[in-house]
């Protein structure tokens, strides 16, 4: 048996990527996530992809983030980047739930 290497930069690489690319559109981003799901393994990169969905890129142990300000790293459409009011938070947790 062959292990798999754990590569979270490349899992954030790739869903900021997709998420950055879907735009505003709530709805694109649910799309992107959920065929996503199928290539990469959600269960494996759990904590990643919860810092991406949450704060917009992975974060360090003590919550800071590990982007280094690069953009590439790093999205805004994200729950910390969102309006604050009920509705937008609604709308983000709506699709972290899919």
């Amino acid at each position: 048996d062959e292990k798999e290497k754990f590569e979270p930069t490349v899992f954030r690489d790739t869903i900021v990527q997709g998420l950055n690319e879907a735009g505003n559109d709530l709805e694109a981003i649910a799309k992107f996530l959920d065929a996503a799901g199928s290539r990469l393994d959600y269960r494996r990169y759990a904590d990643t992809l919860f810092d991406i969905l949450v704060a917009g890129s992975m974060l360090a142990p003590g919550g800071t983030r590990i982007d280094d300000n690069d953009k590439t790293k790093m999205t805004n459409h994200c729950v910390f980047f969102a309006d604050e009011d009920h509705d937008a938070i609604r709308n983000y947790a709506q699709v972290s739930k899919s």
